[in-house]
């Protein structure tokens, strides 16, 4: 099935990739993977398949509400693991960093924006986890403008949050999301 969505969103949709070739970027074996701008459900669609033609180990991090009796079998399929974001004692982040330490090979998929619609700032709980799991972030993109998806250069937090998210916001400067009045482009950290 992974197979055939690949091939209808390259070669029906016109859909591009902007990816390292397998094993020339260790660093996306074993990363967070952070996608922005976020503001289309369709960036899931689309975006799934570039990790898939990756070949990395990834998991996405999806709010909860998107499962039910008919998706659940197919986000599972897809690597999708549902997120209680009401609850602020979930554990997130003590729950990645555990996958992180028994798994050698592993990409945690999240977007930072956790909502389609425009917010303020960005939740840090991406970071938290790359710091903790000590991985890099490899920023990815859906650009709705040139129709192509890809990886950037993987970023080492420092472990100061203020000092990097606008390094890490600086990625995204010329990546059109496919609602751009739903991209806040100066998030305050």
């Amino acid at each position: 099935m992974k197979k055939l969505w690949v091939f209808i969103v390259q070669h029906l949709m016109g859909w591009r990739y902007d990816i390292p070739l397998a094993g020339t970027q260790p660093e996306i074996e074993r990363c967070v993977i952070i996608v922005a701008p976020h503001t289309s459900v369709g960036d899931f669609l689309i975006g799934a398949t570039c990790l898939w033609k990756l070949g990395v180990n990834a998991k996405i991090f999806m709010k909860k509400e998107f499962f039910n009796w008919f998706t659940t079998p197919i986000l599972k399929h897809f690597g999708v693991i549902p997120v209680d974001r009401g609850n602020r004692n979930n554990h997130l982040v003590e729950q990645a960093v555990e996958y992180y330490n028994t798994h050698p090979r592993f990409a945690l998929t999240i977007t930072p924006e956790g909502t389609r619609k425009a917010v303020k700032r960005w939740k840090r709980g991406f970071y938290d986890i790359a710091i903790k799991a000590q991985v890099p972030i490899v920023p990815a993109f859906v650009d709705y403008k040139t129709k192509t998806m890809g990886v950037m250069k993987p970023f080492y937090p420092s472990g100061d949050f203020q000092t990097d998210l606008p390094i890490i916001m600086k990625y995204y400067e010329n990546i059109t999301p496919k609602h751009p009045e739903c991209y806040n482009k100066t998030v305050i950290k």
